[in-house]
């Protein structure tokens, strides 16, 4: 698989990550066999970008990854993980979407300076690697005052020790990123992971976070690209954490598959490949619960698509500016 650089890091990924959310058990349980079944698959496959993080299974998805990575050469990939979310017994801010998180166990959210350097040795721990590559603030906007500066003051400082190579934002919500670039300046983020704000059925990070990236050389790593699954399922009570689907988003989904239908090209395909025309965005992070999912996916990424598709994305309003970045 194609490896890309990412930004001003130094660091090369390949175009396609496995995000191991999933893995942890979101929305339904996955066994532990199967996780390190489906890790070790898409290394087969060429990918070398694992995302993870503390609150995925509060700790399960980071224990899954060091299962499956522990022993292979350590240069060959990129590991993530997060901070923002310690994991102790009687942790208060539970997460209903976890299917099979330890008893007892629970996230406390915590941006502190010192919370941070433990949260990080624990992930040391769980993962059982002596080193993370990309180490993101988890969902800032929780308390933007602490993550913006005791947080980031920790991860300035794992950076300066080698300890981490890349400072990074883990964010659903684009306009977040966008204060916190600016507010931080040249001591800000390296890169950025931006969950289901430019995808298909969500252009919301173009307008101002990914103009911003580019002119200050961030790299934007697309995640969320399938939209929790709702693209691939869009029934009421799927697990795409929709109990009912918002009527003006099931439409919008409906006018994406007539015309992927008319062009004959696999909806998931074009979710994939779509953030990917970004100048802003090198790589694409995926979940999947099983080795052929993942090689599924892998295939969709390579799956050609004409442009006629995007100029006819754009003519119908579907995806507005698709090629222009």
């Amino acid at each position: 698989m194609e490896r890309v650089e990412l930004g001003r890091t130094g660091l090369r990924v390949s175009r396609l990550g496995l995000g191991l959310a999933s893995l942890g058990g979101m929305f339904a349980a996955v066994p532990e066999e199967q996780a390190v079944a489906t890790i070790d698959r898409a290394w087969e496959l060429g990918i070398r970008l694992f995302d993870t993080a503390p609150v995925y299974g509060y700790g399960l998805s980071e224990h899954r990854a060091g299962l499956a990575l522990r022993g292979r050469p350590r240069d060959e990939f990129v590991l993530c993980t997060k901070v923002g979310r310690l994991i102790e017994l009687g942790g208060p801010d539970i997460q209903p979407i976890w299917a099979e998180p330890p008893a007892g166990l629970g996230p406390r959210l915590d941006y502190s300076y010192s919370a941070v350097m433990r949260s990080f040795e624990d992930s040391l721990g769980r993962l059982g690697i002596d080193r993370i590559d990309i180490l993101h603030i988890h969902d800032p906007d929780l308390d933007f005052a602490a993550a913006s500066t005791e947080a980031l003051r920790a991860l300035a400082e794992l950076r300066g020790r080698g300890t981490i190579r890349a400072i990074s934002l883990g964010v659903n919500h684009a306009d977040v990123a966008a204060r916190f670039l600016r507010e931080t300046g040249a001591a800000g983020p390296d890169c950025i992971l931006l969950a289901g704000r430019y995808t298909l059925l969500d252009q919301s990070g173009a307008n101002e976070l990914l103009p911003l990236c580019r002119d200050l050389g961030v790299a934007v790593l697309g995640a969320g690209v399938f939209q929790g699954g709702v693209l691939a399922d869009s029934s009421d009570g799927a697990p795409h954490g929709y109990g009912k689907v918002p009527r003006d988003l099931a439409a919008r989904i409906e006018g994406l598959r007539t015309l992927s239908n008319q062009y004959g090209v696999p909806l998931l395909a074009a979710a994939v490949q779509f953030p990917l025309a970004h100048p802003a965005v090198p790589a694409v992070v995926v979940g999947a619960r099983s080795g052929p999912e993942i090689a599924e996916i892998a295939t969709l990424l390579d799956h050609p698509i004409p442009e006629s598709f995007w100029a006819a994305l754009e003519r119908e309003g579907l995806a507005p500016g698709v090629r222009t970045g």
